[in-house]
């Protein structure tokens, strides 16, 4: 990453993501009263005065001998961060005092070598701040009272922060030339184990326990010369089955990063098969235009040919609505076939952004009219005259003819078909609109 790197370290629940949240002018972070929400680290860029930098968002630093079975590799997690950053912004509550636990964060970034700006946060009250000043025996530092919540003080943080940062590099190429691949699922299917794999490095914290990830987590690639984006969301669970609010702003999360997402890598657990929530999500990436590529991980524990039946079954039953998704058989475990993922991804982004020639999409036009297949009603009989690509990301045809009434959903899988047929479509959902000739003379 070119720009210079902010980490924001600290035990569990002094504001760190919310001190994030009011330096980005955003709200990206997860933000909740309950201990240990953020728990992989999240990256956000921002500016102050004209210079850009990325802040880390880390889980909490706590004691080896913490009870929290997430502790160890949250911890791996804040560490990395602070190995990939320039600077490092401590955070402690200054509402309860010098903790054992903020001890230990201290002993952790006084042997990192970095820049460390000790942040004493929750200081709401100006005539307070002199209490600030107990934060000394940490040794890392001049204390700073803030109010993250308010705002108070930040901009002088900010002000010391930036004056210590490195120049930033020159880009090696555009900054928004990326594929933005978000890999999605319902939850313990193993998507943060295919985004580590495909990434080469444990980017996300991986366990048995449903809801791990709670947070969509960026990671950058590059693949047989395509720059890739990859989003680990958190796993989507039916409405009904949201109970925890984290676990709802983890839901918008990963929706956000199907917005903007270009490919969605659908993880489906294979030893279960295609579920009602796996359709559900196929069909939201669908309705937002998104192409599609469906993992199906765990590949290694199916072992007989009536479990291979029953996953191609329910692959044909469950998602029968989007039969150009093409299906990859892996195992984010043991590396099977992860590659052919990326393989897949790139190639339905390729087609997502296609552009058909009108001359060839006229052509077939005319063959479909020499078959004879139409439409009538009444006496009248449905007569397309011409059509063009109107739209991309995805595909949109829009087709000229007398009347765009008598179009119905059989007509318009029938055209589908004879489309894909005669282009390469796989991977992309396709837009079809009919219009008056008249409307388009005008």
């Amino acid at each position: 990453m070119s720009k210079p790197i902010v980490a924001v370290v600290g035990r569990p629940n002094v504001g760190k993501s919310t001190l994030v949240n009011r330096l980005a002018v955003n709200r990206d972070a997860i933000v909740h009263e309950s201990r240990g929400v953020t728990r992989d680290r999240s990256y956000h860029t921002t500016d102050w005065n004209g210079r850009e930098f990325v802040l880390i968002d880390t889980g909490c630093i706590e004691s080896a001998k913490s009870k929290d079975v997430f502790a160890p590799r949250i911890r791996e997690q804040a560490l990395a961060a602070c190995d990939e950053a320039d600077a490092i912004i401590f955070v402690v509550d200054g509402t309860v005092g010098v903790t054992d636990e903020d001890e230990e964060v201290a002993r952790v970034v006084r042997k990192s070598g970095k820049p460390v700006f000790l942040v004493v946060n929750k200081i709401d009250d100006p005539a307070r701040e002199l209490e600030s000043w107990n934060y000394y025996s940490l040794g890392v530092g001049e204390p700073r009272p803030i109010s993250a919540g308010h705002g108070h003080g930040t901009g002088d943080l900010l002000d010391e922060v930036v004056a210590v940062l490195p120049d930033e590099e020159d880009e090696e190429g555009p900054a928004d030339d990326a594929l933005n691949v978000a890999i999605i699922g319902r939850p313990n299917v193993g998507k943060s184990s295919l985004a580590n794999r495909l990434t080469k490095r444990n980017r996300s914290i991986v366990s048995d326990v449903a809801g791990t990830t709670r947070d969509a987590i960026d990671s950058m690639i590059e693949w047989k010369g395509t720059r890739i984006r990859l989003v680990d969301t958190a796993g989507m669970r039916k409405k009904n089955l949201v109970h925890e609010d984290v676990e709802y702003y983890s839901l918008v999360r990963g929706l956000e990063a199907m917005d903007r997402a270009d490919v969605c890598i659908l993880v489906v657990d294979a030893s279960v098969g295609v579920t009602e929530q796996d359709q559900k999500l196929v069909g939201m990436a669908v309705d937002r235009g998104c192409a599609l590529v469906v993992a199906l991980n765990k590949w290694d524990l199916v072992t007989t040919e009536k479990q291979r039946d029953d996953v191609a079954a329910t692959l044909a039953q469950r998602l029968s609505f989007a039969p150009w998704a093409p299906s990859v058989n892996m195992s984010a475990l043991t590396g099977r076939a992860t590659d052919k993922i990326l393989e897949a991804a790139v190639k339905a982004a390729a087609n997502h952004a296609c552009q058909l020639k009108t001359s060839q999409l006229n052509a077939l036009l005319t063959q479909i009219r020499e078959g004879g297949h139409t439409v009538t009603d009444k006496g009248r009989r449905l007569k397309v005259h011409y059509g063009v690509q109107t739209g991309q990301r995805p595909p949109v045809l829009t087709f000229w003819c007398n009347a765009p009434d008598l179009v119905d959903d059989n007509y318009e899988r029938f055209m589908e078909n004879r489309l894909r047929q005669a282009f390469d479509l796989t991977g992309t959902p396709v837009r079809l609109k009919f219009r008056l000739r008249e409307e388009g003379r005008r």
